[in-house]
């Protein structure tokens, strides 16, 4: 389990292909501290380390993993959110994030409002159910609040976010190319809900 409070951003050092995609991250984290094993949140998608360095660790994705987060996040030179898993006793200063991507969204737009940035999101029709005003949803693994929603014609969603400048400094969120894609997580009690309504729904 994670919180969505990144805590550092590392960089994609290597890219190969194996038979899965083995990908060697550059990190600021006490590595003597990381065990082999260990669950660590990379943009949102909860990976395993595999083996480590002084300075970084390497992880494993499938096909899987791959296909289901966000178009040309893993390549070399890329740059991640990380964070690593909750311990008894931290502190829950975001919302509680598996690291199990739901979907990817896309940027809309990125517009100046006082000293933050205003985001507006395109995601997919699967996830328009489960975002809602002041809600949480957890964007390339950060623990957002989402500020209002808007539904589209064609099934898809719309949603807005506020970035402070803490937030962009200490994540990805400093770089915004128009159209840049995003991990996505809705919240995990949005994704039970929505269980047990198309239940519900299919018993009927």
């Amino acid at each position: 389990m994670f919180t969505g409070i990144i805590t550092d951003i590392g960089t994609i050092r290597e890219a190969e292909q194996r038979g899965d995609l083995r990908l060697v991250i550059g990190s600021a984290y006490d590595m003597e501290s990381v065990a082999i094993g260990a669950s660590i949140a990379c943009s949102g998608a909860c990976l395993t380390v595999v083996e480590k360095g002084a300075d970084w660790f390497a992880v494993d994705l499938s096909a899987e993993t791959v296909a289901r987060t966000a178009p040309g996040l893993w390549v070399e030179g890329g740059r991640l959110n990380l964070e690593r898993a909750l311990k008894v006793g931290d502190e829950l200063g975001g919302h509680i994030v598996t690291g199990h991507v739901d979907g990817v969204g896309h940027l809309v737009s990125a517009t100046s409002e006082g000293d933050s940035t205003r985001l507006v999101i395109a995601a997919p029709s699967t996830l328009a159910a489960a975002l809602a005003a002041k809600g949480s949803i957890t964007l390339d693994g950060i623990s957002l609040t989402v500020n209002n929603v808007e539904d589209q014609a064609d099934g898809s969603v719309h949603f807005g976010l506020n970035i402070i400048p803490h937030t962009a400094a200490e994540t990805t969120l400093d770089a915004l190319p128009q159209g840049r894609a995003f991990n996505l997580e809705i919240d995990v009690l949005a994704r039970y809900l929505d269980r047990m309504m198309s239940l519900r729904t299919r018993a009927m």
